[in-house]
């Protein structure tokens, strides 16, 4: 018998949640609802409010003139964020992604669900295969073969089963329709679509003229304007360690971060086996956390996704090669890896 070790994130989420948990339904949501409005010197509002969505805290921020605008334009936010985390459920039955994983095919494909499919196609080939969207046979395999103790028990096998079936290439993704070149594939949009989800409501405030917002989504975060006039927003790096700092205090305008990782969830009693899977084979992980800088969360999102589950200097390399990025990488020792002009990020 194996107990493979596992690399590659799914979702971050996950951390905090436990494994499946992103884009599932949850009934406390709308009790789960925290809101303020404080008016500021420069005669604007700091309007907040908090929701639990897609399986962790979501929290938006705005700053503007009118306290009513900003009241409304985070409703409407919060509202397109929860149709679009139900389209993506693949855990409720009836949804495109579970009719797509039960069937293998896909006829009525609502738009958001190509363009995020599509967009994943491109991060696999610039990932050369490290972000692949088919994952899921091998999640699931983890998760059905895990006991009470998390220990996981399985055979060589039973993994290359698993993953034989995760090829994004096997995927035919059209506006028409989308469809699965093997009996038995699976997708999650865990590792891309909360990012996706992010973008589209920071889309939607600044489009309502809400220029000065950010969004945090459980640790993927979109910072788009100022936090007041002149000054960026201020981000801070959780410590993967929990010792009480904080790995890095950034400073963000138009710019947004994300981190894959294990943190606190592990798939086995020796914290050997993180919620991070490998789409092309199941092997220790070099590191612990990876943040990445980018222009959206969902860039961010599968970025940091695809450095995770590479070597260290690969992972650095394969950041310094994108355009608008940078990375912080935290190996299981502590130490901190860097890519090309991170430090420039880093407010102190």
């Amino acid at each position: 018998m194996e107990t493979p070790s596992t690399r590659r994130s799914f979702v971050k989420a996950v951390s905090a949640m436990g494994v499946g948990a992103a884009f599932a339904a949850t009934p406390v949501s709308a009790a789960m609802r925290i809101a303020e409005a404080l008016r500021l010197g420069d005669r604007r509002y700091k309007v907040s409010e908090t929701r639990f969505l897609m399986g962790t805290y979501v929290a938006i921020t705005v700053l503007h003139e009118s306290k009513d605008a900003a009241e409304q334009g985070i409703a409407e936010s919060f509202c397109e964020m929860e149709r679009l985390a139900a389209l993506f459920d693949r855990h409720r039955k009836g949804t495109p992604v579970s009719v797509l994983n039960e069937a293998g095919r896909l006829t009525d494909v609502p738009p958001e669900l190509f363009e995020v499919m599509d967009k994943a196609l491109t991060f696999y080939r610039r990932s050369n295969g490290a972000f692949d969207l088919t994952v899921l046979p091998v999640v699931e395999i983890l998760r059905r073969n895990s006991d009470s103790r998390n220990s996981i028990s399985m055979t060589g096998s039973d993994i290359d089963d698993a993953l034989a079936l995760v090829d994004s290439e096997a995927l035919n993704v059209t506006e028409r329709e989308i469809s699965f070149g093997r009996k038995g594939m699976a997708v999650t949009l865990d590792g891309i679509g909360k990012g996706f989800i992010v973008d589209r409501a920071s889309d939607l405030m600044a489009a309502k003229g809400l220029s000065n917002h950010l969004i945090n989504a459980g640790g993927d975060i979109r910072a788009r304007g100022e936090r007041s006039v002149g000054q960026p927003w201020i981000v801070a790096i959780e410590n993967p360690y929990k010792e009480g700092d904080y790995q890095a205090v950034l400073q963000l305008k138009n710019a947004s971060i994300a981190t894959s990782g294990g943190y606190e969830v592990y798939f086995d009693a020796e914290h050997s086996h993180q919620p991070v899977i490998n789409p092309q084979e199941i092997s220790p992980v070099n590191g612990i956390s990876v943040s990445v800088t980018a222009p959206t969360v969902m860039e961010a999102d599968a970025l940091s996704t695809s450095a995770f589950v590479m070597d260290l200097k690969s992972a650095i390399r394969f950041v310094n090669g994108q355009e608008k990025c940078e990375c912080l990488m935290v190996t299981t020792g502590g130490d901190k890896q860097i890519s090309r002009n991170w430090e420039k990020t880093v407010h102190f």
